[in-house]
């Protein structure tokens, strides 16, 4: 898989612009070095994503990591993802230096490299020692997701965890109902499934889906439909598409989904509220990451746990950008001042040692997916994480370099790969949260969405992407 972002658009005017205001007053650092006769600590700071996964690494970082290396303090700033992105950007491109490491995703990876706010990893991979080679295996790394995180074939971040998108679903509701569900379902299929197990009565929803507004949430599955059903952002010249009848189907049966047979309030529930109904056992379906299946075979968390099923992502009219593809990762932010650290750190958060360490102390079905392929020749992980093979193969067969029916212009799955996506993107989804919670018809949405598009994006912002 090639990544193909180059030029720097919009978000790179806006840094611009906030570099020069940084420019008038003087930056802080992030990082810190305090003296005590003979030795010194390095302080690292670390703005992360609130996931369980990320949770859990903090956890392990005070209590194995900073144990091993003494002299190296580690500080978490864990933020929602939306905050995430924002607090974070401005203080890379201001090189304000309040961060050294930070939180990013397969969509930031490239456009931040290519804006000079990442350390480019390889020097740092090649001058590690033969037995810190060894004991990393970086060849172990599955070759799509770090594909991702590479800006002109170099490494600028690494996987803590990465994914893919499936449909979980409650065997126990199946088998009540007679439902079979398929290794490889259509909409079609899921469509009636979900209108066989919808029982409000009961309090049980036929599928959860994410409705809340937001690029990486209500965006992310949908996109996937939208490709699946043929549609597409924009075609060759750019010229906006949102308004196809591919899309116009695609986003009508998403919102009929969610208003017949999802989720009370459904306009506002993310992947949190989806994956919390889905543990009590108050839905019948659940499409979204595979990295959420760990959660659901948690019996602390679960109470579904042992009893539910995993499939490759629905399709209609092509597999292609069917399946997202997506990781978390840990970048070096170019202003750290402690670099050697942060790399130090970035490894054993991302090695396979890290992974075994997890396993052992939160249970194997908790260990960060999708990062390598050896955890999934693992027996204990294998035993228990009965979603382990969907998972690994929908990442190794995830299009972004081919997203949807016809070529488009751009790269990403459930994303579209230019800097301007960060705004536009947040704009439609809202446009979609308003239809799903009826302020708006699906086409009010898909024309508002459109016009947006053609003032924001045409050819010549989008040169060299």
């Amino acid at each position: 898989m090639k990544i193909t972002i180059r030029a720097i658009g919009v978000l790179t005017a806006l840094s611009l612009l906030l570099a020069v205001l940084a420019a008038c007053s003087p930056a802080s650092q992030s990082s810190s070095s305090s003296s005590s006769g003979s030795g010194s600590t390095t302080t690292l700071t670390v703005a992360t994503v609130n996931n369980s996964q990320m949770v859990q690494m903090e956890q392990l970082t005070k209590q194995v990591f900073e144990k091993d290396n003494p002299n190296i303090k580690v500080n978490f700033v864990t933020l929602p993802e939306n905050d995430l992105r924002s607090k974070v950007t401005q203080d890379v491109a201001t090189n304000a230096g309040k961060f050294d490491v930070a939180t990013i995703g397969s969509y930031d990876t490239p456009i931040w490299a290519h804006n000079g706010w990442l350390q480019d990893l390889q020097p740092y991979f090649d001058k590690m020692s033969a037995q810190d080679k060894a004991s990393y295996n970086y060849d172990d790394l599955l070759k799509p997701i770090m594909a991702s995180l590479s800006y002109q074939n170099h490494p600028y971040s690494v996987p803590f965890y990465g994914e893919s998108s499936m449909m979980m679903y409650n065997k126990q509701l199946f088998a009540q109902h007679h439902l079979t569900m398929p290794d490889h379902p259509t909409w079609d299929q899921i469509m009636h499934f979900a209108q066989v197990l919808n029982d409000p009565g009961h309090g049980v929803a036929g599928i959860v889906l994410r409705g809340q507004s937001g690029w990486g949430m209500n965006m992310a599955p949908l996109d996937t439909m939208i490709n699946t059903y043929g549609g597409s952002w924009f075609d060759m010249d750019w010229k906006p598409q949102l308004t196809t009848p591919a899309v116009k189907q695609a986003v009508t049966d998403y919102v009929t989904l969610l208003q017949k047979y999802g989720e009370p309030g459904a306009s506002t529930s993310g992947w949190q509220e989806c994956i919390s109904l889905m543990g009590q056992g108050k839905a019948g379906m659940f499409y979204d990451a595979t990295s959420l299946a760990g959660v659901l075979e948690t019996p602390s968390s679960s109470k579904i746990a042992g009893q539910v099923g995993y499939a490759y992502a629905p399709t209609k009219v092509t597999e292609n950008g069917s399946r997202w593809l997506w990781a978390w990762s840990l970048g070096m932010v170019k202003s750290s001042h402690n670099q050697d650290a942060v790399f130090k750190f970035l490894t054993w958060a991302t090695s396979p040692q890290y992974l075994t360490l997890a396993g052992k102390t939160f249970g194997w079905a908790n260990v960060p997916p999708g990062t390598r392929t050896s955890i999934y020749q693992n027996a204990d992980y294998k035993k228990a994480a009965p979603f382990a093979e969907v998972t690994l193969n929908s990442i190794n067969t995830a299009t972004p370099d081919h997203p949807t029916l016809n070529p488009v212009p751009y790269h990403g799955v459930q994303y579209v790969g230019i800097p301007q996506f960060e705004s536009v993107g947040q704009t439609v989804s809202e446009n979609i949260s308003a239809a799903i919670a009826n302020k708006m018809t699906v086409t009010q949405a898909l024309e508002q969405s459109n016009q947006l598009l053609a003032s924001q994006v045409n050819k010549d912002n989008t040169a060299g992407y």
